[in-house]
């Protein structure tokens, strides 16, 4: 029997971080298998009881880093993984932070003149500043003062919720709007398929349109994603 290379998440099947992932294999990487374990403790336990077999699994973890909770999970997880020859951890935060460290982010879902480039100015800068700190190493991102104007109460708050809400501020009411339940038709459609859309939904690929597998190309240079699955040894399609 053939070899198969698997994806395991933790998010369930339907949510907006199973259907993003679902899309960019089959974009990218079609052999690849997805499939949902439903959250991280199960996760964690799946891996736990793979044998060493010919089959390759690719684990994608959110790994907030400063959870408690999340951190034992993690430290469980790469325990069983260090005892698998066969299985490779991806290490993204979230799939909500790897949208915004998109380099693109901004300019795909806000036409040149939105009127939102003014009102989520707040929304805009956190996330620069969120990214530009986590992407120098630095981990403190509680003390940055962008990112304590956007959210009053950062520090109740760990670095996957923080991420997840920004991304919902600076998307919602657009054809990228991302929920943890939903995620919007223009990040796994090509342009222009949004359902919903109305005359006056004008984004910042209006005029440069692509195809999804582009999308999921850009996406997949312009974040951390090729470094990841570079160092998983797993190729996709150019």
């Amino acid at each position: 029997m053939a070899s198969k290379i698997f994806l395991w998440i933790e998010d369930r099947k339907g949510k907006a971080g199973y259907v993003f992932w679902k899309s960019f294999v089959k974009q990218l990487c079609p052999e690849v298998i997805v499939e949902s374990k439903e959250n991280n403790s199960e996760l964690v336990n799946a891996v736990n009881n793979i044998d060493n077999s010919d089959n390759k699994y690719i684990i994608f973890f959110d790994y907030s880093f400063d959870n408690p909770q999340v951190l034992l999970e993690h430290k469980r997880l790469k325990k069983y993984a260090d005892e698998k020859k066969n299985v490779f951890l991806l290490e993204i935060i979230c799939f909500e932070y790897l949208l915004l460290e998109f380099k693109d982010l901004i300019k795909w879902i806000y036409a040149p003149e939105d009127e939102f480039l003014i009102k989520r100015v707040m929304a805009i800068n956190a996330r620069e500043k969120l990214v530009e700190t986590i992407r120098n190493g630095n981990t403190y991102y509680k003390s940055i003062r962008e990112i304590m104007e956007y959210d009053e109460h950062i520090k109740e708050h760990n670095v996957e919720q923080l991420a997840g809400r920004l991304l919902f501020d600076l998307t919602r009411n657009t054809g990228f709007e991302v929920t943890k339940a939903t995620i919007g038709d223009c990040w796994v459609k090509s342009c222009c398929e949004w359902e919903k859309r109305q005359e006056n939904d004008i984004c910042g690929l209006d005029h440069n349109r692509l195809l999804l597998f582009d999308k999921m190309k850009k996406i997949y240079e312009e974040t951390s994603l090729r470094e990841q699955f570079s160092k998983v040894g797993t190729e996709v399609s150019m």
